[in-house]
This record gives C-alpha cells, sequence and structure tokens, in this order.
C-alpha cells in the first residue's frame, strides 16, 4: 500500500510515524495543534521582550487587526479546501471599499438632476452584491470554462485593482462618517464602536467564522466542498455538484472580501484603491498556518482564525521590539515555508496513498 510502511511490531505506519518512530504520537499532537502552541510561544517571548505587548488595550488592537485578515482567510480556506486559489481577495476588498465610500458620498442621478445619498444599510448590501459578483465571475471561469484558478483570479486581481483606481481617479474617498441631514451617517460604527469593551469587528468576525463552521460540519454543502477538495472526479461521480460547489466557494471568498473591505474603511473612515495590497499572501498564509492542505479537502475554521492570529501577533510583536520592517517580511517569509513543510509532512503520506 503506497506511502505507508508496515512491521510485525507496529503494523501500519503513516508519514509521521515513518518519520519520528516511537515519538509519532507526540509529534502527531504538536503537527495538528502547531498554530496554537506557536501562538502561544509568540505571546510569552513577545511578552518577555516588552512589557507593552501583554496588555489588554494591545491585545485588543491586535484583535482588530486579525478581523480584517480573518475575514479574508475564511473565505480564502473555503476556496482552497475545493482545491482552487484566490489571489483577487485583496483587490476585492480594495474595490468594495472604494465602493462603499462611492455610494457614501452620493450618487448622482443627472436626469432627475439630484444626488441620491443612500442609508448605510443598502450601502452595505450593495457592497457586498459587488464582492459576490467579483467571486461569480471567478467561479465561472474556474468551474465551467475550466481556466485554471491561479490564473483566473490573477486576472480578477488586476481588473478589481484597475476598477478600483478608475471609480478614485487614484484618490482615496474621506470623511465616510456621513451627515445626519442625510441620513447617511453610521458607516464609521464597525470601526471605531465597542461592545463591552471589545470592537465590533471581533464581533463581526466570530459571527462569520461561525457561519463557516456550521457550514462545514453540518451541512450538505461541507460534505461536498471537502469532498470536491479530496477528490473531484470521485465527487462528481458520487453525485455532487462540483461545479455549482466550485462557484459558490469564490462568491462567498468576494463576499467575505467585501466585509474586510467595509470595516477597514469603517476603521478608517475612507477608502482607497491601494488598500489591501498583498493581503491575499497574508490570507493564504493564514490558511496555511492553520492546517490546511493546499491541494485541497482539508482544513478547519477554527484552524485559520489561529493561522490568523500567529501571523497578526508575530508582525506586531516586531513591530514593538522594534525590529525593522525588512525583516518582519524575512520572518513571516520563514513561517510560511515552515508551515508548507509542516503540512508536507503531516499530509504527505496520505496524499500519497489517495
Amino acid at each position: 500500500m503506497t506511502g505507508v510502511t508496515t512491521d510485525k511490531k507496529h503494523g501500519a505506519r503513516g508519514p509521521v510515524a515513518s518519520i519520528f518512530g516511537e515519538d509519532a504520537n507526540i509529534v502527531q499532537v504538536l503537527l495538528e495543534g502547531r498554530a496554537f502552541f506557536a501562538l502561544i510561544a509568540i505571546i510569552a517571548i513577545f511578552s518577555i521582550l516588552s512589557e507593552n505587548y501583554f496588555s489588554l488595550s494591545n491585545f485588543l488592537i491586535m484583535t482588530s487587526q486579525v478581523a480584517i485578515f480573518g475575514l479574508l482567510s475564511v473565505g480564502m480556506l473555503l476556496v482552497i479546501l475545493s482545491g482552487g486559489i484566490d489571489l483577487s481577495v485583496g483587490s476585492t476588498l480594495a474595490l468594495c471599499g472604494v465602493f462603499a465610500g462611492f455610494l457614501m458620498q452620493g450618487v448622482e442621478i443627472e436626469a432627475l438632476g439630484v444626488i441620491l445619498y443612500l442609508p448605510v444599510w443598502a450601502v452595505v448590501v450593495c457592497t457586498l452584491a459587488m464582492g459576490a459578483l467579483v467571486g461569480v465571475v471567478n467561479g465561472v471561469l474556474v468551474a465551467f470554462f475550466k481556466v485554471p484558478a491561479f490564473v483566473a483570479t490573477l486576472g480578477s486581481l488586476y481588473v478589481a485593482r484597475g476598477a478600483a483606481l478608475l471609480m478614485t481617479n487614484g484618490l482615496t474617498f474621506n470623511n465616510l462618517s456621513g451627515r445626519p441631514e442625510l441620513g447617511n451617517t453610521g458607516f464609521e460604527w464597525l470601526g471605531f464602536n465597542r461592545l463591552w469593551g471589545v470592537p465590533i469587528s471581533i464581533f463581526v468576525l466570530t459571527a462569520v467564522a461561525l457561519a463557516a463552521h456550521f457550514t462545514l460540519t453540518r451541512t450538505a454543502f461541507g460534505r461536498w466542498l471537502y469532498s470536491t477538495g479530496g477528490n473531484p472526479r470521485a465527487a462528481e461521480l458520487s453525485g455532487v455538484p462540483v461545479k455549482s460547489v466550485q462557484v459558490w466557494v469564490y462568491v462567498l471568498s468576494g463576499i467575505c472580501a467585501a466585509i474586510a473591505g467595509i470595516v477597514l474603511s469603517s476603521q478608517l473612515t475612507s477608502a482607497g484603491p491601494t488598500a489591501g495590497s498583498t493581503y491575499e499572501l497574508t490570507a493564504i498564509a493564514a490558511v496555511v498556518v492553520g492546517g490546511a492542505s493546499l491541494m485541497g479537502g482539508r482544513g478547519t475554521v477554527q484552524g485559520t482564525l489561529l493561522g490568523a492570529f500567529v501571523i497578526v501577533f508575530l508582525g506586531a510583536g516586531l513591530v514593538i521590539v522594534g525590529v525593522s520592517s525588512y525583516w518582519q517580511t524575512v520572518f513571516t517569509g520563514a513561517v510560511i515555508v515552515l508551515a508548507v513543510m509542516l503540512n508536507s509532512i503531516q499530509y504527505g503520506g496520505k496524499a500519497r496513498k489517495a
């Protein structure tokens, strides 16, 4: 049986057992919980190096940053579980952010000679629809036109970024707080308001993560998604609507990017076309650090959230202790490579067996 070694004493042995022998059980636990243990180690190390790191105010600030990357990472997880990749989430975030800013500035209707100011709830709905539209385009290209996900979403990355630049003429929409007499106030609520001392953005991330976890673990769509990523041909022969699943994961990823764009613009009360640059790489890193397989079919929401915490808390710790931004990039890249290597150790034998 390919990818599994056996002996008379221990029977079947997986890839971890083959490498680490008698200590395989301990190593397996460390591999499966690596994101959690890494997060604990990061908090412990930087708390020793800086007295400002381990404080409630700093934790809330870092967690509000996690909200942005966590939202992108949850959407990215769904795509990666299907065996795909979405490089357009950072640009989608920027496009949706400036689209929300454009609507908050007022929509001029030349035929009637009036400027329409939408209420914030309508702005949010329209912005989510914009993110879903980008996802539909990606999903259709991948599922029905068989365009490789890397190429399709890379093209969408440039198109969405270009559309954001065209919409703003390269400038930034400022002062998105709205005016009471126009009935469009409240946009900054997500970014600045707190409930029981916790930023609203954390509750938004929690709600999205719980919805994704429920979908993956308690619905037929979740089972279809894992089977599609594990073996799309076998899933299709088993009656799974593979193409529909592939389209929907990109739609959900686009919606998550739109929510992240709204939250970020709300925090800044401004929206710029350059927002979210390279955020797609951070989202992929969070998913990988959280233990998901880039081959598809393996990964969890809780692991992805832990991965997002690891990336953000590591970057924030390096900033607090005064490490150069250049070295921050080096450390982040090293973490990603290490995570991929550990994934290969954990899943390599299973992939060969499949």
